[in-house]
């Protein structure tokens, strides 16, 4: 018997013109509203497309199902997240370990901070969704960022090996999605930021080494 055909995920059009943006946008925002106040299961395109304001074949020209939906607000999330992380990176570079860390981290947390309910419900369901591979692409690139951004930091004795890079990486995704799944709290959320950048300058400086700066 032949397993049934897996929804597909990717959208069926780009939109590139302004009122062709604009009514993406606005699918966007009804299917986050409808996610946060019907759930997952009883999200529909009807739903969104009465919630944006489209009609049902407005929304099927850029989104074939529920699914389409979903992991295009995914990504989005995704991307913002990682399009921050890289720009931090590149406004540290050259600066010391310690700074260079301080302004990552801070601007990984606020990024993901962001509308913390669309991330605690797109958490719950981004297994569904095709998460993992895009996880993995998004990982990549901030890898690549952080490894670029160490590289030029002046006070770094050893330049670190991949496995550290992705072990500071790993450390800031994974205390990131413990302080979501247990609610935001503001409080939590502050001390996060600090204790964060703590562990990631303190694990640096053990596996690096900090040299002094010659002063010119």
């Amino acid at each position: 018997m032949n397993s049934p055909a897996r929804p597909t995920l990717k959208p069926r059009k780009t939109p590139v013109q302004a009122r062709s943006t604009e009514t993406v946008a606005a699918i966007y925002e009804a299917t986050i509203q409808v996610l946060l106040s019907h759930g997952a299961e009883r999200l529909t395109t009807t739903r969104v497309a009465e919630r944006a304001g489209v009609s049902i074949g407005t929304l099927y020209q850029y989104y074939p199902n529920k699914q389409s939906l979903l992991f295009a607000l995914l990504e989005q999330k995704l991307e913002r997240v990682t399009s921050t992380l890289e720009i931090a990176c590149k406004q540290a570079r050259g600066k010391p370990l310690a700074q260079m860390l301080d302004h990552v981290v801070t601007q990984y947390v606020d990024a993901k901070m962001m509308r913390t309910d669309i991330s605690t419900a797109l958490y719950q369901i981004s297994t569904e969704m095709g998460g993992p591979a895009l996880v993995a692409k998004m990982q990549s690139r901030s890898l690549k960022a952080l490894k670029d951004m160490i590289d030029t930091a002046p006070d770094v004795a050893a330049k670190p090996e991949p496995f550290i890079i992705q072990m500071i990486y790993t450390s800031m995704a994974s205390a990131m999605r413990m302080v979501l799944e247990a609610g935001a709290a503001p409080i939590m959320v502050r001390k996060l930021r600090m204790h964060l950048v703590l562990l990631c300058q303190g694990y640096m400086s053990a596996v690096c080494g900090i040299r002094a700066i010659q002063e010119t």
